[in-house]
């Protein structure tokens, strides 16, 4: 006879409590408790059972079988994930909405060849699908599409099938009916999830899972579903923009220095192979506030344009904007300018934007920062042919940055006839660029070879 337990779930965290909680103990977030049955059978003596599961191998017993990777077809997404899918690996793929999810996954569907796939989707019908994939202008005959959200329905069709690669879009919408819970709760993510898991390694099945992402901008779900894949993937971007930047937090196969990039076209999905290119617009000398960037994300560096402008404040207190770059960390290069170098901006507005709608990061920036600040400050334009790299400390010296080679060879092969770079950065051998290196300690120091 089985028994009934209700308990409550959090569905931020998985933490179940006995009653009611207003407030989570574990994550702190208020509200988020459900109610959830449970239902346990009785089990009979654990001694009397026959163990009929995996045995136990030393080393010498293991046999180890070369497994190729997929190779999806789209040499962004096999370059995060370290040179395609390991068969038998579950990748989770989560992001925005309306960023270009479902796209991607059938895109790669779509292109695969000479692979069998199976796409579960559990948030579209068949029809939708199929009007999606004439939009792309794609056409795939093995590839099967199912539009199911039972999980048993899914592994019974998918046992059938055999497929080298599986797609659930998205693992929210699958449900299982041992939980008695809501399909897209924190015990039924889970439970699918495990199930999953299961057939994929027993069948050397790759999986990919499509997750939701709650308003905090993290996977929805328990943390321990991130725990329980191979690989984690954020495909981030805005949609007021065309460029999407697929990422790895995750991966048990490959590094997570890595990065992807795309931009989104009414036809799909385009991989941007050369993203400097697209980033920097081409400027004539006489626009001031605009400075290149040399940086460096993942794995990958490129080039990226910093548009600044100055103004007077037309109101008692000053505006300091930034889009795609650390607000707090422009506040701080503002302070060093008037501090270090003698420039008083406490009375004019400051705006500063990464073109292309993408987030930055990297400190290797700061130096095409405050000479974008300084040039639209003082109106005069920097020669587009000059780009930076550094990173500015609050004592006013450029501060050395990583992999300076990587940089430099980025702007020279993009044309760029003079790289500032830290004084500090030694130990390469500079002979091998064609563009002049120009090396600098102090932010003084540029400003007057920049500017006289």
């Amino acid at each position: 006879m089985a028994q009934v337990k209700t308990v409550y779930v959090c569905q931020e965290c998985g933490a179940q409590s006995p009653k009611w909680m207003g407030k989570c103990l574990s994550c702190s977030g208020w509200n988020t408790f459900v109610e959830e049955i449970i239902e346990k059978k009785r089990a009979g003596s654990v001694a009397t059972k026959a163990y009929s599961g995996n045995q136990p191998l030393t080393l010498e017993e293991i046999t180890t079988e070369k497994m190729e990777r997929i190779q999806v077809g789209i040499t962004e997404f096999d370059r995060v994930l370290g040179g395609g899918i390991v068969p038998g690996s579950i990748v989770l793929l989560g992001g925005e909405p309306g960023i270009g999810k479902s796209t991607l996954v059938l895109q790669m569907a779509l292109g695969l060849k000479d692979k069998k796939i199976l796409y579960v989707s559990g948030e579209e019908s068949l029809q939708q699908i199929k009007l999606r994939a004439g939009r792309l202008g794609m056409n795939g005959s093995n590839c099967l599409f199912l539009s199911e959200t039972s999980l048993e329905n899914v592994l019974t069709q998918t046992e059938q099938v055999i497929p080298h690669l599986l797609i659930i879009d998205s693992i929210q919408t699958l449900a299982t009916d041992a939980v008695e819970s809501s399909p897209g709760s924190v015990t039924q993510v889970r439970e699918c999830t495990a199930g999953i898991l299961k057939f994929a390694k027993k069948n050397h099945t790759a999986v990919i899972l499509i997750g939701h992402i709650n308003k905090e901008g993290s996977l929805a779900g328990p943390k321990v579903l991130e725990h329980i894949v191979d690989s984690v993937l954020q495909f981030e971007g805005d949609t007021n923009y065309m460029y999407r930047i697929l990422r790895a937090s995750k991966n048990r196969f490959g590094s997570t220095n890595e990065l992807g990039i795309f931009e989104m076209r009414g036809n799909g999905l385009q991989e941007i192979l050369n993203p400097s290119e697209q980033l920097i617009s081409k400027v004539s000398d006489d626009v001031s506030g605009t400075a290149v960037a040399a940086t460096i994300e993942g794995m990958r560096p490129f080039l990226i344009e910093i548009q600044a402008l100055v103004s007077s404040a037309a109101y008692g207190t000053p505006q300091r904007s930034s889009t795609g770059f650390d607000l707090r960390r422009l506040n701080m290069l503002l302070a060093v300018l008037e501090k270090r170098a003698g420039f008083k901006l406490l009375a004019k507005d400051v705006f500063l934007n990464i073109a292309g709608g993408l987030r930055i990061n990297d400190p290797a920036t700061d130096l095409a920062v405050i000479c974008s600040i300084l040039s639209s400050n003082i109106d005069i334009a920097i020669d587009h042919k000059i780009c930076f790299t550094g990173e500015v400390g609050l004592t006013g010296e450029i501060r050395g940055v990583n992999r300076i080679e990587q940089r430099i060879a980025e702007a020279d092969k993009l044309g760029f006839k003079k790289i500032f770079i830290p004084k500090l950065n030694k130990g390469f051998d500079a002979k091998k660029f064609n563009i002049e290196l120009e090396k600098v300690s102090r932010v003084e120091e540029v400003f007057r070879k920049i500017f006289g």
